[in-house]
């Protein structure tokens, strides 16, 4: 009688007389297996235990600081800078009317050190040192310092500002600038003056200070980067009220190239 072989089949090969015949004990390597995750099971366990007091105290600094950070931002931080803004209130105001008013002076003299028992920009700083409202009081006095010609001053607390706002950020770096040049350092200010430029690009603060750039860069005979800064006015910011003046500027840098 015929039978049907299956594709691939082969015939077993017939086994040598001695040969050992390998047998596959899944039972056995199951085993095996679990006896190598019970012995790693059981070395973990060991370690927890021996060492939990230090296991437990990491954990515990960690949850702290978690902990301590939240409860400092919704304690004390966010009050602090809520109290610091409604303290600067009045200083704010001094200087606003210094801004617009005629007696600048004693107005911006109030505005650093306080009036009708409020506090001033410079008491701000101090007292609710790392906030907002000192950020930004630094901000306020060194540009009152620099309206009163204090220059040092101005440096020093518009360095301690810092800002992303695409105006307040240059024009901080643009008044540093401005206090070199009156302190007769035009390296500095040219430096400064390079950096608000630099900080934002903007129709307003933008040309403002590479004009500011290139003057001072043709007081220390650094023509052609004068030159560079004219021509950006000229082409970049051709309707700006500084474009109107580098035409004559130019022709006087290209001369003394």
């Amino acid at each position: 009688m015929a039978t049907y072989k299956k594709r691939g089949y082969k015939k077993p090969t017939p086994k040598v007389k001695g040969e050992k015949e390998e047998i596959f004990d899944g039972e056995s390597t199951t085993k095996e297996v679990f006896e190598t995750l019970d012995n790693t099971a059981s070395k973990a366990e060991d370690f927890v235990v021996k060492n939990q007091n230090v296991i437990f105290g990491i954990i515990a600094v960690v949850a702290l600081a978690v902990l301590g950070y939240l409860g400092y931002e919704r304690y004390i931080a966010t009050p602090k800078h809520q109290e610091a803004m409604n303290e600067m209130f009045t200083a704010q105001q001094y200087f606003d009317q210094a801004v617009n008013g005629a007696d600048k002076d004693s107005l911006y003299t109030l505005s650093l050190k306080g009036g009708e028992g409020k506090l001033g920009m410079i008491d701000i700083i101090d007292q609710y040192s790392g906030t907002d409202a000192a950020n930004i009081a630094s901000y306020y006095a060194g540009t009152a310092y620099l309206n009163l010609k204090d220059y040092e001053n101005a440096i020093k607390y518009l360095s301690d500002f810092s800002s992303d706002d695409k105006m307040l950020g240059p024009i901080a770096l643009g008044g540093i600038g401005d206090a070199f040049v009156q302190l007769n350092q035009p390296n500095e200010a040219l430096e400064y003056y390079e950096k608000a430029v630099n900080h934002n690009t903007n129709d307003y603060t933008t040309p403002m200070y590479l004009l500011k750039a290139a003057n001072v860069a043709m007081t220390v005979e650094d023509n052609s980067k004068a030159l560079n800064y004219l021509k950006r006015i000229s082409d970049e910011f051709s309707k700006s009220t500084e474009a109107s003046q580098v035409e004559v500027l130019i022709g006087k840098a290209e001369e003394s190239l």
